[in-house]
């Protein structure tokens, strides 16, 4: 994997834990608390998954078995 796609990910990983908030405060607000969870979980779900992914891909890149490819100029 090069590195600017690791990077790309983080960066969706963390936009997805910020629209997790957003999305769980705002329906907050006008919904319910139980509902505004559901709404917000497929978001939840994918960040963490991603997080995950990247966990093990440094993990792999660490011990050497994968490394994460420097971009080419």
């Amino acid at each position: 994997m090069r590195q600017s796609t690791y990077v790309r990910l983080g960066l969706l990983a963390f936009g997805l834990i910020l629209v997790t908030f957003v999305v769980r405060g705002t329906t907050r607000l006008v919904i319910g608390d139980r509902t505004s969870m559901l709404l917000s979980l497929p978001f939840g779900l994918t960040a963490l998954a991603l997080v995950c992914l990247l966990f093990t891909l440094a993990l792999l890149s660490v011990t050497g078995l994968r490394p994460i490819e420097p971009d080419g100029e």
